[in-house]
């Protein structure tokens, strides 16, 4: 008859079906209804037609009397044939919703980077309560980032608190919230409710003392939605320290114990709560003194982790320090694979973006009687080719420029080149402010 339709085998059968639609379609048409994501669901099939729809399921089951090359593709193989292998299935699903098949799901691992003894390095899936620790202007939102573009990627729903507003216009994510805007927890569900969109939830508006309750209202409803649906997949938290507070009440109740994806950034471990510390099973450190960021993990923990001077330094851009906290505290070298899209996004949002007010810069000069606020890096070359040579040379002696990168705007490499300039005692005023204007247009605001 001519017609566009397909041939699908099904052992000593075949299906025929309109182009396009086969199990694989059909799956994904009834989680979009059901608001459920693939990430979420099992899958188990015995026949040709059903690998369509088994590469699409997070964890994939062939029953022991399914065809060899389902059988080679699966993820697991049951014992049991027919229907008493689905039952097989079933009771595993029911005692520790599949923990014990975990090894073999290697797929869905993310790539943080490279070792040099191992070669590539994955993070688990499941069960990845993480820790990322360091000073700030170290490259602990590079770390986030490129974790971010891989999990975007790979379709996992993320779900980002961001009290500093660095995360703001990350492509794929929604932003809710903002300096003058604080999100309600009903905007946020009906956000996340769609495990497609991944979120940042923005508390710049929240008032600083404020910010530990609003986390745990907004994380209470979160985690229902997890509880139902199993996603947000993926909860990271930027300046855990001032959410989850040394102080916090009952902390170890705001997280919850079950196996689930988690991201604790911070400058200082020392005052994260004990309790949320204690759930930490991987920890990266980032810049050149993790001894440092060890002990304060180590006094809030109780644990007694270690960094030698044997192992390699980690003041080299885009090394890391892994330790696996079960394992005894053995740290791996990590080289960072960084994301395609953090340098441009970084450019983007602090050459044209608005910080906050207590984010800015401010030319006060000498005696305070200036009050210029710079909230982007265009809006700083404007205002330094205009002061007067007296504010420009206040700031550039008391290293203000490089600070404010390093500290501020969390760019360690750029903040280097500009405090060059500035120490660079054979420089005048005009010079000085000529070489660091021209940096920060041709670092931030040129053409990519």
């Amino acid at each position: 008859m001519s017609l566009e339709l397909q041939i699908i085998f099904n052992k000593n059968a075949v299906m025929i079906l309109p182009s396009g639609v086969n199990k694989g379609s059909g799956v994904l048409a009834a989680l979009k209804e059901l608001n459920l994501s693939p990430h979420n669901v099992v899958g188990v099939g015995d026949a040709e037609n059903d690998h369509a729809f088994l590469g699409s399921c997070e964890c994939s089951v062939a029953v022991s009397n399914a065809l060899p090359a389902l059988k080679e593709r699966a993820d697991w193989v049951t014992a049991h044939a027919h229907g008493t292998g689905v039952e097989e299935l079933i009771q595993l699903l029911l005692k520790d919703d599949l923990q014990e098949l975990e090894p073999r799901l290697k797929r869905h691992q993310t790539l943080l980077g490279a070792s040099p003894s191992d070669g590539p390095f994955f993070l688990p899936s499941y069960n990845c309560r993480l820790l990322i620790a360091g000073p700030s202007g170290s490259g602990k939102s590079t770390v986030v980032s490129a974790l971010l573009e891989r999990l975007a990627q790979s379709q996992h729903q993320i779900c980002l608190f961001d009290p500093e507003g660095d995360y703001e216009g990350f492509e794929q994510f929604l932003t809710l919230g903002g300096p003058d805007r604080i999100p309600t927890p009903t905007e946020i569900l009906d956000a996340l409710n769609n495990p497609k969109q991944s979120l940042v939830v923005n508390l710049l508006g929240v008032p600083l003392a404020d910010r530990p309750s609003f986390f745990q209202g907004v994380l209470a409803r979160v985690q229902e939605l997890r509880f139902r649906t199993g996603h947000p997949h993926w909860l990271i938290v930027d300046e855990a320290h001032h959410v989850l507070p040394k102080e916090l009440a009952n902390a170890e109740n705001v997280i919850p114990k079950d196996p689930e994806s988690l991201v604790l950034v911070t400058v200082h471990p020392d005052s994260v709560s004990p309790a949320i510390l204690k759930s930490v099973n991987t920890i990266i450190a980032v810049g050149p003194e993790p001894q440092a960021l060890l002990d304060g993990f180590n006094q809030n923990a109780g644990s007694n982790l270690q960094w030698h001077a044997r192992q390699p330094e980690t003041n080299q851009t885009g090394t890391l320090l892994v330790w696996n906290v079960s394992d005894g505290g053995i740290p791996q070298t990590v080289k960072l694979e960084p994301g395609k899209g953090e340098r441009r996004r970084h450019h983007r949002k602090y050459a044209e973006g608005t910080l906050g007010e207590d984010r800015s810069f401010y030319f006060r000069g000498p005696f305070g009687r200036l009050n210029l606020r710079v909230q982007n890096m265009n809006l700083f070359a404007q205002i330094a080719e205009g002061v007067d040579e007296d504010t420009w040379q206040f700031h550039r002696v008391h290293g203000d420029y490089s600070r404010w990168l390093r500290e501020t705007i969390k760019d360690g490499d750029f903040a280097g080149v500009v405090e060059a300039v500035e120490k660079n005692n054979s420089l005048d005023a005009k010079e000085s402010r000529r070489q660091i204007v021209e940096a920060v247009r041709k670092h931030y605001t040129a053409p990519a």
